[in-house]
């Protein structure tokens, strides 16, 4: 899982708490064949997004704004 690099309770905290967030807002797009490689993937834009977020919702919002962007690409 991306999240072993993270030491700091709280940066691991906020990202679980935003994969779940950006989860549940996606999830009902994600085909049933998808499921295991979007969640990872959204997985990995936390672990990226996280030092640049001030926040949980911040960190949220980026990362579906990313996630979206590149679904559309």
């Amino acid at each position: 899982m991306p999240f072993s690099s993270m030491s700091d309770p709280a940066d691991l905290a906020r990202a679980y708490a935003a994969l779940e967030a950006v989860w549940n807002e996606v999830r009902d797009t994600i085909p049933e064949a998808d499921i295991e490689k979007e969640r990872t993937r959204i997985a990995y834009l936390v672990t990226a997004s996280v030092p640049m977020a001030l926040d949980e919702d911040e960190l949220t919002q980026s990362v579906l704004l990313q996630y979206r962007q590149s679904a559309s690409a």
